[in-house]
């Protein structure tokens, strides 16, 4: 019997998945990860990012559209109601992060919401057909970490932007039941619209990556259900998929008579402010640290701090001494560290410029020393920060911390990541409304149609909408 490459392979794995592969660990995290999605998708139509996105996108039209979340007055192709919908779920980087690095739902969610709402078929698409091709969305990203360095933090390309695109390409032709010979193109066509550069980290371009990895993957199950071909072996190659990694090694799949999901093995982190992820470990060490130097609700004595020292992986994206910018302040341990000392707490409004240009804020960035321990190393499964301050009387005082709360290892419960869901929808959404979704998330795979779900991702009525949106919409130049 003749070996199959390794497009082929995935491409039978993508096909030949069924919703009796799920376990029910699995369906449990994959429900925990949608809702988790779904409100950092609602808190996000509030940026400045979701708003220039969704401006842009109205320039399409089409008779088929789908639900911009919490938005029922702009309807979109589904293509760009999961590119809008992709931007505000990682516009303020508070969406989900697995290991290997990557943000692996934002990709995904977004393709079956707006499919689902646009194509209604006959039998409905179930909530088990939702969960079972998202499940797909995610494995086909964890197994396309072929190199080593995708293990790491990245250097040089998001990989949402890489293995999103290809998992929103997979999730797409997994609810639409392509065969396998379709799902082999769809990949290789989505190959062709990943990539996106490390260098547009903490700007506003950032969030685009996971809205247009999750529009691509739609586009490449549309044109491959149309018969466009492309390489037949685009994951085997160092041309192909491969040009993407250093040292590529791409390996065959096993077949699925005893399959075994990467998800069952390694959950995703749960974060409790809006910023990169390696800025959690700081705000815990910091959080700890701060307890030393203050009564709870006391003011932090600036005067009296020395040098604070923090201990770190060499991430350079994340080290930006003095930020300017909310997407900046995202990516700055040294922000983090300084709101954290400072305040207590770190919050959604610890990202408003005001707070970032406070002159405390300025004055402790100023006292900030970063260090590399060779033990180190860049990699959400290992790394720890350590922090250090020492004020002028010699005293100096130090916490480590190895893990935060919302970390794999140390899971966040089901009651604080729905009321993490709360705080985050009801910026868009009526309390009933918000019951109503995190009730259906959780029943979803006894959901019979998911047009139920859908439904209730069009928020409130239009004119509430309007009401809300009419100062920043007046500001807006008209695109046509």
């Amino acid at each position: 019997m003749m070996l199959k490459s390794v497009t082929e392979s995935f491409a039978t794995t993508i096909h030949g998945l069924k919703a009796g592969h799920l376990t029910d660990r699995i369906i449990q995290r994959s429900k925990r990860m949608i809702l988790d999605t779904l409100g950092a998708g609602f808190l996000g139509t509030s940026t400045e990012v979701f708003h220039k996105a969704s401006q842009y996108s109205k320039i399409y039209s089409s008779n088929i559209t789908s639900t911009v979340w919490g938005r029922p007055d702009i309807r979109l192709p589904p293509t760009y109601a999961a590119f809008v919908n992709g931007v505000a779920i990682h516009s303020m980087d508070f969406d989900d992060t697995w290991h290997p690095a990557t943000h692996p739902s934002g990709a995904v969610l977004p393709v079956l919401t707006a499919l689902a709402e646009a194509l209604p078929r006959s039998p409905k698409f179930s909530g088990l057909d939702l969960l079972l091709a998202f499940n797909v969305g995610i494995e086909v990203q964890g197994l396309l970490h072929f190199a080593k360095e995708a293990n790491d933090i990245p250097k040089r390309f998001h990989p949402p932007s890489v293995v999103g695109t290809l998992g929103s390409a997979a999730a797409a032709s997994k609810f639409l039941g392509l065969s396998s010979t379709k799902c082999q193109e769809a990949l290789a066509i989505a190959v062709s619209h990943a990539g996106a550069p490390m260098a547009n980290a903490a700007t506003q371009t950032k969030p685009l990556h996971i809205g247009n990895a999750a529009k691509h993957g739609i586009e490449a199950a549309f044109l491959a259900i149309l018969g466009l071909q492309g390489n037949k072996q685009v994951l085997d190659l160092e041309a192909g998929f491969g040009a993407f990694y250093a040292n590529y090694s791409p390996k065959v799949l096993p077949n699925l008579d005893s399959y075994s999901w990467l998800l069952d093995q390694q959950d995703v982190a749960f974060k409790h402010f809006p910023a990169h992820l390696s800025t959690h470990w700081v705000a815990d060490a910091a959080a700890s640290v701060r307890k030393n130097l203050v009564a709870e609700t006391d003011l932090l004595p600036i005067d009296y701090i020395k040098r604070i020292v923090l201990r770190i992986p060499n991430v350079q994206y994340v080290n930006r001494p003095f930020p300017d910018s909310e997407h900046e302040a995202r990516h700055s341990f040294q922000y983090v560290a300084c709101a954290m000392l400072l305040d207590g707490g770190i919050t959604v409004a610890s990202f408003h410029e005001c707070q970032i240009n406070r002159p405390q804020v300025r004055e402790l960035l100023s006292k900030v020393e970063l260090e590399y321990p060779p033990d180190n190393l860049p990699s959400f499964n290992t790394l720890y920060c350590e922090i250090s301050v020492t004020l002028k009387d010699g005293a100096t005082f130090t916490h480590r911390s190895d893990t935060f709360y919302g970390h794999w290892r140390k899971p966040v419960s089901q009651e604080d990541l729905e009321e993490k869901f709360r705080a985050n929808a009801s910026k868009m959404l009526s309390c009933d409304m918000v019951e109503s979704l995190i009730k259906t998330v959780e029943n979803l795979e006894d959901l019979e149609d998911c047009s139920v779900l859908t439904a209730l991702l069009k928020g409130p009525s239009p004119p509430e909408v309007a009401s809300n949106s009419s100062a920043y919409n007046n500001s807006i130049t008209n695109l046509s």
